[in-house]
């Protein structure tokens, strides 16, 4: 009488490897959203995926070679902020939106040529906000 063969054996599947991973990613994303504080829940951002990435009009653009440009004409940082005081005939923040080519020390000392001036606030803007 002949005997049937003996199927060959599986090898058991490497679930508790897997298992392990999702259980470990599942651990620090619960740590990762614990640590992070949420925003208020009355907050509304902004959707900015159709903006065309213009300057603000009251800002003045610095260019790589640090020649600063209002509304189309070259100005001094001085000219600047004599021109936005006039404009707005209170203390406002001025805004800065340099090359990406300028260097960073040339930045500083334009900021600190207007805060010596007067400035209340100067902000920097950049390409990337809060997301």
């Amino acid at each position: 009488m002949a005997l049937a063969p003996i199927p060959p054996r599986r090898r058991p599947d490497p679930m508790i490897a897997l298992i392990n991973i999702v259980f470990l990613m599942l651990v620090f994303f619960l740590v990762a959203a614990a640590v992070a504080p949420p925003l208020d829940r009355g907050v509304a951002l902004v959707q900015a995926d159709r903006l065309d990435g213009r300057a603000p009009p009251d800002a003045a653009v610095i260019l790589a070679d640090g020649t600063m440009i209002y509304r189309g004409a070259e100005i001094t940082s001085g000219g600047y902020l004599a021109a936005r005081l006039t404009e707005t005939r209170e203390d406002t923040g001025l805004r800065l939106v340099p090359d990406r080519d300028l260097p960073a020390a040339q930045l500083l000392d334009i900021a600190t040529d207007l805060r010596r001036a007067g400035a209340a606030e100067i902000w920097i803007v950049t390409e990337r906000g809060l997301q």
